[in-house]
């Protein structure tokens, strides 16, 4: 639907795992207590713009979690789906209240329920305890658009992104930051790096996720053992098999695209896909 409206946020919490306390917002424009959310920007990636929107109404940094139940709704007779995610607070510049929000408070999830002032976000509470809070993220990035390999005179594993790859790996680089991930590994094929590049250096180079040295039981070990958040980049001929060998889960991806695996003790708890 080309007039949906989007929006993204996210329920923030701190504390422990076992009975956090979740941020709520009230709004004097619309007098309600929700959770900290907006629209997004004319070509913002929505998790880029999750993290925006959480940092411009509470002055919090936010690591996401899984993700949470879309809401839809109709505003002023269009449709809207807001995106949501569990978002861990990791850091705090401090909330100063505006015209926007006014007001924030941290309250456990009984208190916050009966605050709230909409059902949808009473669900999103349900929702966030239904699975396991503090997750690993292991995010598996297909490369952006490299033109045509048959169109490319060199040697393949020197064909460079396109504009249109570019554009894909610098999108990519504001979603990065919401899993702080603390490792970057990839093919050694030029338009793998150069999909990472822009979020940052220290890459690692590992050929056995090239499509020529691949291996099915090698190439899974490899991953599988990052016990760190991590992004790691490879081709569209590994990765399905990668990601079913790590989730038992079918999951294909576009150029550019993206899955983020959440791991608690070894284990993939949920799996989910982004475009660029």
């Amino acid at each position: 639907m080309t007039d949906l409206l989007r929006a993204a946020g996210a329920v923030v919490w701190r504390g422990e795992e076992s009975r956090p306390e979740v941020a709520v917002i009230h709004r004097p424009a619309y007098d309600d207590w929700t959770f900290p959310k907006g629209k997004l920007k004319t070509g913002e990636h929505v998790i880029a713009g999750a993290l925006r929107e959480v940092h411009e109404e509470t002055g919090m940094t936010v690591r996401l979690g899984r993700a949470l139940p879309p809401v839809h709704y109709f505003s002023r007779g269009r449709l809207k789906r807001v995106d949501y995610w569990a978002g861990r607070m990791v850091a705090d510049d401090g909330f100063v209240p505006g015209e926007e929000v006014d007001e924030l408070f941290w309250l456990p999830a009984e208190e916050a329920r009966a605050r709230l002032t909409y059902e949808w976000d009473a669900g999103l509470l349900r929702a966030l305890a239904v699975a396991p809070l503090e997750s690993v993220p292991l995010v598996l990035v297909r490369h952006g658009s490299a033109g045509a390999r048959n169109e490319w005179a060199g040697e393949d594993a020197l064909r460079p992104l396109d504009p249109e790859g570019a554009s894909q790996a610098a999108r990519l680089a504001t979603a990065l930051p919401a899993y702080r991930p603390e490792v970057l590994m990839s093919s050694p094929s030029a338009r793998c790096v150069e999909t990472l590049v822009p979020y940052g250096g220290g890459i690692k180079v590992e050929p056995l996720l090239s499509e020529e040295s691949q291996d099915p039981h090698k190439t899974p070990v490899l991953v599988g053992d990052l016990t760190v958040a991590a992004a790691v980049c490879s081709h569209g001929k590994v990765l399905p098999a990668l990601i079913h060998a790590l989730s038992g889960k079918d999951v294909h991806l576009r150029k550019g695209a993206f899955a983020v695996l959440h791991r608690l003790d070894g284990r993939v708890v949920s799996v989910e896909r982004y475009t660029t």
